[in-house]
């Protein structure tokens, strides 16, 4: 099959975020580069939408240099949400006009414009926003995963830290959507919408242990953690059996545990996509938009999320110009 393009305006070049060295939010610039060519079975997209995760804070610090290390230049951004322009050969699942959303496995959609796989791709349902198709796969697909880890079934009591975070509020859901019962890590300002997606809320700090333990007198049948090693350690503390605590983030953690780490991409497909997409149109799944910000204010997106007490999701929105004030709430 040839390949078929869409000309955008004349534009020739595309703009995306670039670092050159490990470092805090000042290394991140957004660079004119080339257009990208799809290759065979990849289609080009014209981003509309693109959320940032903590993941990718992690990367461009050189925090996770040994499991993912960055080429320098390097691009980031996983997830992404936009309308095929070029369709490479071989693509048979889309065509130019198009309106996907999906996954980057190659750091590049934070831009305008990415080359991406169509086995990465789905057709973004006409009720969803540009800005819920933008967020979905990174934090559904780890939140997805998260749950299917733990095997947890109804009536279950299971644990979750960071439980209004991005994937947090994600695996809430589904996991209450379940008949489990869960107990909601997070601050005293979560309260509310904790109980209200159908968690118990429980406040960190000094004694969690024996208020999680409080909350479930049966014991705790199994812990996601979405934070960090000590709640891996607590999980195990508490009495969780390594084979139901699940990480996605402390790895290092869970091999010295033995405890799980699966992560996003055993879940990153279609299906879970399709299935995931599906549950928002239906009313089933809300994922909250903490804020929105243009392309050339990516360093101020990178400082709200770092802040690390954002509920819900922030998003690139690299079809928009900067604005003369920072993100949008």
């Amino acid at each position: 099959m040839a390949t078929v393009r869409l000309m955008e305006t004349a534009q020739q070049r595309a703009r995306a975020v670039r670092f050159d060295r490990y470092g805090d939010r000042s290394v991140l610039y957004v660079a004119d580069v080339p257009m990208p060519i799809p290759a065979d079975g990849e289609v080009l997209v014209s981003i509309r939408a693109a959320a940032i995760n903590p993941g990718e804070t992690s990367i461009r610090t050189g925090a996770l240099h040994e499991r993912f290390p960055a080429t320098f230049p390097s691009g980031e951004g996983t997830d992404l949400a936009g309308v095929v322009t070029e369709v490479g050969a071989d693509v048979v699942d889309f065509a130019v006009g198009d309106e996907v959303l999906g996954f980057s496995w190659t750091r590049s959609s934070h831009a305008t414009h990415a080359a991406v796989p169509a086995s990465q791709l789905i057709l973004k349902p006409d009720s969803l926003d540009w800005e819920t198709a933008g967020s979905l796969a990174v934090a559904g697909c780890a939140a997805y995963a998260a749950v299917r880890a733990v095997g947890a079934q109804a009536g279950e009591t299971v644990a979750v830290s960071a439980a209004a975070g991005g994937v947090g509020g994600i695996v809430v859901q589904l996991l209450a959507a379940k008949g489990v019962r869960v107990l909601g890590i997070a601050s005293s300002s979560n309260d509310k919408w904790l109980s209200d997606h159908g968690a118990i809320a429980v406040n960190y700090g000094e004694r969690l242990g024996e208020r999680l333990l409080a909350r479930a007198p049966q014991g705790v049948d199994a812990f996601i953690d979405l934070f960090g090693p000590e709640y891996v350690e607590l999980a195990a503390a508490i009495g969780v059996p390594p084979a139901r605590i699940e990480t996605i983030i402390a790895f290092e953690k869970a091999r010295e545990l033995g405890a799980k780490a699966e992560g996003g991409a055993s879940a990153s497909t279609r299906e879970v996509l399709g299935e995931l997409a599906s549950l928002v149109t239906a009313g089933q799944l809300r994922i909250d938009i903490a804020a929105t910000y243009p392309l050339d204010d990516v360093a101020d997106a990178f400082a709200e999320l770092e802040q690390r007490h954002t509920r819900g999701k922030i998003v690139l929105l690299p079809s928009l110009p900067a604005p003369s004030s920072q993100g949008t709430q």
